[in-house]
């Protein structure tokens, strides 16, 4: 039975591509109470009903239960870059456009070559915009359907509609925080606000977009008739990745990687990110500082495939044959890559003798998706001169529990790993957002307080100098082969 918590009652919401997670969380202590989770549908088009999302919200809400109604605040992280458009009735126009449809790439291209080029947007957004940004999704919907870009009468971003309907908001009310504005590509990190040439180039009229709200003040409050009690403080909310980072409590130069289907890695920094090879993602974060961010398309799947090819459980590693003589090098990209930008790539083994062994094969795989991650993380950590050595990486998603991963990374990156034992980062970061307005308190602090990043850690080893000059040699001498179908 669940104790009386010590703290007032705040709830987090992760309103994902796939479904809605919510917590309940004693406010002092980061305890989950309760919790709640329900699922929505994709197209295969790779868009989604906005409705669907607030039905699951309101479902996993009351499989919270009664402590649900004991909430003090209340806060919603979504997916990114995702393209809401709202008529004049405040409901969608259409289904919203994910971060995953890539369909605006040719929109992309338009747009980065007429403000002059990757370099001016990075330095304008701080990032060069992806297919996944929703300022390209608005050109996509402007050329493709202009009948509904003529019907709208707000944007928004998928957290921002949920908290809009918590919090009541008519069609000129809506808000958001600087974390998820700095993935659209209508928002300038080197001003803080909204830039007119960015959203004149994409015609769109600046006075759809939602209010950027200041970190640490709330969007509203709840309006009646929901699961949890009216008139309570609604955060103002953040994209997921940033939650990510809030969840963790991270500090700047403290670094993240998460090994999932993708791999992602980021760190919060004190100085503003300007990538304008558009590897890293200068966004901002949930608080004052900044999440530079960093994605390979290719971790735990295509490890995963690679091992299966082989016959073996994917925790079959054998190490390289030691001396002169060198192990193989696979470069996992099944799916092309984009850290690095190879779009078009396929897998390439290299190094095969008679005595290699398929769980040598399966180690070089490891170590391919490893030192893309690692290369990016450097790229992400640079920005602030560099992180301390001796932080240990957190490792997160759900390579993170894979032994074969774990010592991947010792071994490639030379630092000690830490792998936290905290859930649901993404949700636990948006009740910290709410516990923070309830407390008055930066709501990383908080949960540092909470002790989110607490978990196993494992030391550092000496690094593999071998083995990543031997992956960066054949990576550089197979350069013009990736390029190519």
């Amino acid at each position: 039975m669940t104790t009386a918590p010590e703290g007032p009652v705040v709830i987090g919401v992760d309103s994902s591509t796939q479904s809605t997670k919510v917590l309940a969380v004693d406010s002092a202590t980061g305890e989950v109470l309760a919790r709640g989770r329900a699922a929505h549908v994709v197209t295969p088009e790779r868009d989604s009903d906005p409705e669907q999302w607030w039905g699951a919200l309101v479902e996993a809400l009351e499989a919270c239960g009664p402590i649900a109604e004991r909430a003090a605040a209340i806060a919603v992280a979504g997916q990114q870059h995702g393209l809401v458009t709202l008529d004049a009735d405040n409901r969608p126009v259409r289904n919203a456009l994910l971060w995953n449809d890539t369909r605006s790439a040719p929109q992309r291209d338009r747009l980065v070559r007429e403000l002059g080029g990757p370099a001016a947007w990075a330095e304008r957004t701080g990032s060069v915009p992806a297919a996944s940004f929703t300022v390209t999704k608005w050109a996509w919907l402007r050329e493709h359907e202009p009948e509904h870009a003529a019907a709208t009468r707000a944007v928004r971003l998928p957290h921002d509609y949920l908290t809009g309907r918590l919090a009541g908001h008519g069609v000129t009310e809506g808000t958001t925080d600087r974390g998820d504005a700095s993935g659209t590509g209508w928002w300038s990190s080197a001003t803080g606000d909204w830039d007119t040439e960015l959203t004149a180039l994409s015609d769109l009229d600046p006075a759809l977009l939602p209010r950027v709200v200041p970190a640490g003040e709330a969007a509203g409050t709840t309006r009646s008739g929901l699961p949890v009690p009216a008139g309570i403080p609604v955060a103002a909310g953040t994209g997921d990745n940033m939650a990510g980072a809030l969840g963790l409590g991270l500090e700047p130069g403290r670094p993240a990687l998460s090994l999932g289907t993708s791999g992602t890695v980021y760190a919060v920094t004190t100085r503003r990110p300007v990538d304008p090879t558009g590897t890293v993602a200068g966004f901002a974060d949930a608080g004052r500082d900044w999440l530079p961010l960093a994605c390979t398309l290719n971790c735990t799947l295509a490890v995963d495939r690679v091992a299966a090819l082989l016959g073996l459980d994917r925790e079959a590693v054998e190490p390289a044959p030691s001396g002169t003589a060198a192990g193989p090098v696979l470069l996992p990209f099944l799916d092309g890559e984009r850290t690095p930008d190879l779009p078009l790539a396929s897998g390439l083994l290299y190094g095969l003798r008679h005595d290699t062994t398929g769980g040598q094969i399966l180690q070089a795989a490891y170590d391919g998706a490893v030192y893309a991650l690692l290369r990016a993380l450097d790229l992400v950590l640079e920005g602030d001169g560099g992180a301390d050595a001796d932080q240990p990486i957190l490792l997160l998603g759900g390579g993170a529990r894979g032994t074969a991963w774990r010592e991947t990374v010792r071994r490639l990156s030379g630092r000690p790993v830490q792998v936290p034992r905290a859930e649901e980062l993404v949700a636990l970061g948006a009740a910290a957002q709410a516990a923070g307005l309830v407390q008055g308190r930066d709501a990383a602090a908080v949960a540092r307080d909470w002790n989110t990043a607490e978990g196993p850690a494992w030391p550092a080893v000496e690094r593999d100098e071998a083995a990543t000059a031997r992956i960066a040699s054949v990576l550089e001498g197979a350069d013009g082969l990736l390029r190519r179908p």
